[in-house]
């Protein structure tokens, strides 16, 4: 028999999947497992969702293709929606995130060039950074995976640690045309930014005339409960980058500017061929609409305590295994004490998706449109898949009564829970229940 003829680049789990609904994907033997990956945060609506799935019918049946040399309908209904639910007053629309994050970056340096400052044309980015894996973007980041056999990245950018605006600062120079970051680091495992991090850069891009570039590819349309994640800490970027999310699992990408910036755009410095084609904005357009309706972002911070409280009682019951729990909104990560792509695989098999992501970080990102049901489903699939599982890549923590510590004071300082309460866990076995006896054993 003829080998796959599909290129090796992705380590794929074999899964015989047949079709999705929901948060749900229904395997060829009839099975189904429950999918907190959503393909990787882009599947915001869950699974062919009747609204998405009837605004793609119907415009397949008018148009598909044009090219930009004509206008696009559907493109500026869709562009005016979403400046006026965002910082941004002009949208360029193209196919994935990493094209998002190339245009953003071909505008920052054209920004510059228009404002008298040709020379500028360095970036600063971050360690532990992912920003895509075209040359550029992955010269940006900061993981290893991105340049594994392929030599130097692309001499451009200037990297810093992540968290540190001292050292922002002093590595400015009269060529930093810019500031590349995530709001929030999600590929390289579910980073906050340390407090007034974010404010600082915006500070520090102002002070110097630099331009701030957030990568929303990952964290945007409503992942952290808000529409967008830097709404959190309330600043604006220059420039942002957008995908994943936008399209609830049809390709598209998005680069948002402010006014000042898009002053300086010129016909034919950048474009896309298929980029906002009639069935991206048709589909986009229609997950904007359910993700702005009232409600919609109360829901997944809902969700997202409920969930995050049934993680603490994980962290708690298992702490050999997941040592930390952290997130915003949807857009949650586990640190473990093993390696996260073997404890993936180990998930899947008990029914539950999840994303592996760099330094031992299992992260779930759940369609927005998860219920209490799926919430509580997770957590038992996550209880039945941590007992008697030993991290791969170290043996199992002979002071477990140390880390249950640990856990019960972040709970107890972050209010309790009541995840117990709600049947994510059985009271007993609940940090808020624990007694000394339990916690010393």
């Amino acid at each position: 028999m003829k080998s796959s003829s599909i290129l090796g680049l992705y380590q794929r789990y074999s899964l015989p999947i047949e079709r999705g609904e929901g948060c749900y994907l229904y395997l060829k033997d009839g099975s189904h497992v429950l999918d907190f990956m959503s393909g990787i945060a882009a599947n915001s609506l869950g699974h062919c969702h009747p609204a998405l799935v009837e605004a793609l019918n119907r415009q397949s049946k008018l148009l598909w293709h044009t090219s930009n040399l004509l206008e696009i309908p559907g493109m500026a209904d869709y562009a005016n929606l979403l400046t006026s639910h965002s910082f941004a007053d002009k949208v360029f629309f193209c196919n994935s995130g990493t094209e998002a994050v190339e245009a953003s970056l071909k505008i920052m340096r054209r920004y510059q060039q228009a404002v008298g400052k040709p020379k500028r044309t360095r970036v600063i980015s971050f360690t532990n950074a992912f920003h895509g894996r075209t040359f550029v973007a992955a010269s940006a980041g900061g993981l290893a995976k991105c340049w594994d056999n392929l030599g130097s990245p692309i001499d451009m950018f200037d990297r810093v640690e992540w968290g540190n605006s001292t050292a922002v600062e002093q590595a400015i120079t009269q060529e930093t045309a810019g500031i590349l970051l995530e709001p929030i680091q999600g590929d390289g495992g579910i980073v906050l930014p340390p407090e007034g991090f974010l404010t600082d850069l915006r500070k520090i891009a102002d002070r110097y005339g630099l331009i701030l570039l957030f990568d929303e590819v990952q964290t945007g349309m409503g992942r952290t409960g808000k529409l967008f994640a830097h709404e959190h800490w309330g600043i604006t970027p220059d420039i942002m980058a957008s995908a994943k999310g936008l399209g609830g699992g049809f390709a598209i990408g998005a680069c948002l500017v402010t006014e000042r910036v898009a002053q300086t755009i010129t016909p034919g410095m950048h474009g896309s061929t298929y980029g906002g084609n009639p069935l991206a904005m048709a589909v986009g357009k229609t997950v904007l609409e359910h993700i702005i309706a009232n409600g919609f972002l109360e829901h997944v911070n809902q969700m997202s305590r409920l969930f995050l409280e049934g993680l603490e009682v994980l962290q708690y019951q298992h702490p050999h295994i997941i040592r930390e729990v952290r997130g915003k909104g949807l857009l949650i990560g586990l640190q473990l004490a093993g390696d996260s792509n073997a404890f993936f695989r180990h998930l899947a098999k008990h029914g539950l998706l999840s994303a592996p992501a760099a330094n031992h970080v299992l992260r779930f990102l759940p369609p927005l449109i998860i219920e209490e049901d799926h919430v509580k489903k997770a957590i038992a699939i996550l209880d039945n898949a941590c007992a008697g599982y030993i991290p791969s890549s170290k043996q199992k923590d002979s002071n477990d009564a140390v880390l249950r510590k640990r856990a019960l004071a972040r709970w107890e300082n972050e209010g309790g829970s009541t995840a117990s309460e709600r049947g994510i866990s059985p009271s007993k076995h609940s940090p808020a229940f624990a007694t000394k006896k339990a916690i010393a054993c």
